[in-house]
């Protein structure tokens, strides 16, 4: 039930699905060429390093969500994002498991965590998002999170062509991307769920479908960076 029925959920939900039909990053030639076993080992482990920035703040962007959030059952779905991220204990959590993807890969935890190797444009478009989780309307912050929604299936190819055509890298070093196959959908369910009542006006509504586009972008501009650096 929509909090003030000023308008159809079920049409602002199919806007939302359609931005990931036309922009999730998917459709990048990069991660076309990553599913297809096109890329050099030097091109992947470039990729899993700047893509370790925005891994490590995603725990940042949404603790910057929850501090502009007055809604205590909103904050109470919200902190389970940073523990999913953080861990509750060292070695836990999707960063630890993005640190072993790149050992997987051969790069060490100490060239990750000091990110020497993060690119400009990389840099430019993580910050951007973390700086709009922290100064936009929480509501609007929380619906660019909604790339959720496409992801599942998305690492569920990822993680099937990987294995198919990398075979130099070990099967355990995927085990962020298999997780996010169960944690994508429910964070996402979630987060569909409090934009449909929290973005409440047409206005909202439109501001929602321009975050979620952002997003993307965001996304999109990472893999712009680290397709266009020159190796060596």
């Amino acid at each position: 039930m929509t909090r003030r029925g000023l308008w159809d959920p079920a049409e602002f939900e199919a806007r939302l699905r359609q931005v990931g039909v036309l922009r999730y990053h998917s459709l990048h030639p990069f991660n076309i060429a990553m599913n297809n076993g096109e890329l050099s080992p030097e091109e992947l482990r470039r990729w899993v390093l700047n893509r370790f920035l925005y891994q490590t703040s995603i725990p940042i962007k949404d603790a910057a969500i929850m501090a502009n959030c007055p809604v205590r059952e909103v904050r109470r779905l919200w902190v389970r994002r940073i523990t999913d991220h953080d861990g509750t204990a060292e070695g836990l959590g999707g960063i630890e498991s993005w640190v072993r993807l790149g050992q997987a890969m051969g790069i060490s935890p100490d060239e990750m965590w000091d990110y020497r190797h993060v690119l400009p444009g990389a840099r430019f478009a993580i910050e951007a998002y973390v700086h709009f989780a922290r100064s936009e309307p929480w509501p609007i912050a929380v619906a660019s999170s909604l790339t959720e929604l496409f992801a599942p299936d998305h690492m569920r190819e990822r993680v099937a062509s990987m294995e198919a055509h990398y075979p130099w890298i070990p099967s355990w070093g995927y085990d962020y991307f298999r997780a996010r196959f169960t944690q994508a959908r429910t964070d996402s369910g979630e987060a569909l769920a409090i934009t449909l009542n929290y973005c409440d006006t047409p206005e909202l509504q439109d501001r929602a479908v321009e975050a979620l586009e952002f997003k993307c972008d965001v996304l999109w501009s990472l893999l712009d960076a680290v397709q266009g650096a020159k190796v060596g």
